[in-house]
């Protein structure tokens, strides 16, 4: 099952890692399902997504339950009731931000009189663990940004006096990530008990405002001022004459690989702790990425440059074992990335809307044809819903003015589009098959999560209570058994 934390139903505004949670993975469990992947559970950025993180390392304060935190003594019973938002559809980030903010700095400063003992003990362990590797540079970063709206340009600009005077912030921001850790901790065991395993979601790239590249811009195309020489992004194509220019700072590789690549192999360490499985986004960029100078204005007007390839990933086999990857290898894939991928035994991606449209290599994405080793989907979280796709621009659902493919399909799958293509992919050789939970409600666009290249409106859309009751769950076991995949 495809579904972020954000898009769970509860009554603090945002999906978060309370009693929801547990629940979708008692309800998807007993669907006969056996994974449940999310996008980014970092903390959001700019348009509050989940792919421009402040780090690459750190938990989504948003995400953390105001529930668990009222049973841990942190926050009391009538602020609680005084968080409560009203029910709503969609997610509105800044009203959310501004409870629960406020919530976690109380909650932050009561842990240390509040919290009992096994709890303290923890959270010792934890900033021992955490502290030298990414906790402590994130939360002074943050603690920055809070008290001072901005980090001044560099680390090594941050005096003692400073350091001083922020340190109450510090620690409050300290706290925090611990409380996301614990729920995050309480959630994987309740994954475990029930057979569930998590699938997470890591970016290629992170972002500039973040504290990986403030805390560590030796490890980064930047300049003398701090700011990238170059940029990430993909070259014009089919879908955008102009490209895409996202912004990115681009690794300085060659750094990277003096180092042995020592920041890979601590990110993707962390990540394994966190989830079983991990989709690499963008995994082409490993092969070989498209850099673009800092001044363009699109993507127009860059080069290929050659990635850390095998080199990269040959040392995160050192460093943790076999990789329990997934190769995100949509778009234009070059015969580079497929042997990479490949030598690595690592499995691909498909998605079966591509299989019904106009787009390049659509062929290879129509069920029938699925190879083993892939995830097939029926459509990811930057698709729109298999039913808003399917209508497009047909609002009134008239199927006698659909493209002829579609036609086809309409005949082929009775009418019940979502429902049928799910049923489809189930029955494909693909070892694994994934569904976004639109799909399993037979949603249309109202339902859709990301439109790609929109700077508003995203990561917005919620399940609401009771929406994925008894039904809907006992048809996708149906499905699954019928597949053979319970």
């Amino acid at each position: 099952m495809l579904l972020h934390i954000t898009s769970l139903p509860g009554d603090y505004g945002v999906g978060d890692l309370g009693p929801e949670a547990h629940r979708f993975v008692a309800d998807i469990a007993a669907a006969g399902q056996r994974y449940w992947q999310l996008l980014p559970v970092v903390p959001t950025g700019a348009g509050n997504s989940p792919y421009s993180s402040t780090s690459t390392f750190g938990g989504n304060p948003l995400l953390i339950s105001p529930q668990s935190l009222c049973a841990a003594g942190l926050i009391e019973a009538r602020e609680l009731e005084d968080m409560r938002l009203p029910a709503s559809d969609k997610v509105d980030y800044g009203l959310v931000y501004q409870e629960k903010m406020s919530a976690l700095h109380r909650a932050a400063g009561r842990f240390s009189k509040r919290a009992n003992g096994e709890m303290k003990a923890r959270f010792e362990a934890f900033r021992s663990r955490s502290g030298s590797l990414w906790l402590d540079d994130f939360s002074l970063y943050e603690a920055l940004k809070h008290v001072h709206g901005f980090p001044p340009a560099g680390r090594t600009q941050i005096t003692n006096r400073l350091r001083l005077d922020l340190s109450e912030e510090v620690e409050t921001q300290r706290v925090i990530q611990f409380l996301f850790f614990e729920q995050w901790s309480a959630l994987r065991s309740i994954c475990a008990d029930h057979g569930i395993e998590l699938v997470g979601d890591l970016p290629l790239y992170v972002a500039m405002d973040s504290a990986d590249v403030w805390a560590n811009p030796g490890k980064f195309l930047l300049g003398p001022d701090g700011r990238p020489t170059v940029v990430a992004g993909v070259p014009p194509d089919y879908f955008s004459e102009t490209g895409q220019l996202w912004g990115n700072p681009i690794y300085d590789w060659e750094a990277m690989a003096r180092s042995g690549f020592s920041w890979w192999r601590a990110r993707v360490r962390h990540a394994t702790s966190m989830f079983d499985v991990l989709r690499i986004d963008h995994f082409r960029g490993i092969a070989g990425y498209w850099e673009v100078p800092a001044t363009e204005e699109t993507a127009v007007n860059g080069r290929w440059c050659p990635g850390p390839g095998a080199l990269l990933l040959s040392a995160l086999e050192d460093e943790i074992g076999r990789l329990p990857l997934i190769a995100e290898d949509l778009g234009v894939i070059t015969d580079d990335v497929v042997a990479l991928r490949d030598g690595f035994g690592l499995p691909g991606m498909r998605v079966a809307q591509f299989g019904f449209d106009d787009v390049a290599d659509s062929s290879m994405h129509h069920p029938d044809v699925y190879p083993e080793n892939v995830w097939a989907y029926t459509g990811t979280h930057d698709n729109d819903t298999t039913l808003g796709w399917f209508w497009d621009d047909n609002p009134r659902h008239r199927w006698w003015r659909l493209p002829k493919a579609r036609r086809k399909l309409y005949r082929a799958l009775d009418g019940d589009i979502a429902g049928g293509l799910v049923a489809w992919v189930a029955r494909s050789r693909a070892n694994t098959v994934v569904f976004p939970v639109q799909d399993i409600l037979r949603l249309g666009s109202e339902a859709r999560m990301n439109l790609p290249g929109t700077p508003s409106g995203n990561w917005e859309w919620r399940l609401q209570s009771g929406q994925l009751d008894d039904d809907p769950l006992y048809e996708l076991l149906s499905v699954t058994r019928d597949a053979g995949r319970a």
